[in-house]
């Protein structure tokens, strides 16, 4: 059986190196999956889920968004963060949640501080996503 040569490497470490059989994420033009064959492209990857698929197991990440590229059963991920869905600490993904809506709150939807915490509501909101997974 054909399988895909998989890794997530972050600023920190390379997070997964193994060979898999499927692979999912969210991408700028929607959600995605890549089976071993496929056409080789490139994306940047948004915040949200990463799946992968081995021997009938799905392991769940968190991530902060990056870049994929799909080149001959390669599939490499560039991402800013990831995290395995059992070392996501749920609590302090929920309290993040709770700091960054109650300061969405405070500040006018023009200022240049919105973005800032609006992203870090979507990386709060998947964490906690993720970590439900475990």
């Amino acid at each position: 059986m054909n399988v895909l040569n998989f890794e997530i490497i972050t600023p920190e470490k390379v997070l997964v190196r193994e060979e898999v059989d499927m692979v999912e994420a969210k991408g700028v033009f929607g959600e995605f999956g890549i089976l071993p064959g496929h056409a080789k492209f490139l994306t940047i990857l948004e915040i949200g889920e990463v799946r992968y698929m081995k021997g009938g197991k799905t392991t769940h990440l968190a991530t902060s968004g990056g870049f994929a590229e799909v080149l001959d059963d390669t599939v490499m991920f560039l991402l800013d963060t990831a995290e395995l869905a059992e070392e996501i600490d749920i609590e302090r993904a929920k309290r993040a949640e709770q700091r960054v809506e109650a300061a969405l709150k405070e500040i006018p939807t023009d200022s240049s501080e919105y973005k800032k915490y609006e992203l870090a509501l979507l990386r709060a909101i998947a964490r906690i996503s993720i970590a439900s997974k475990k």
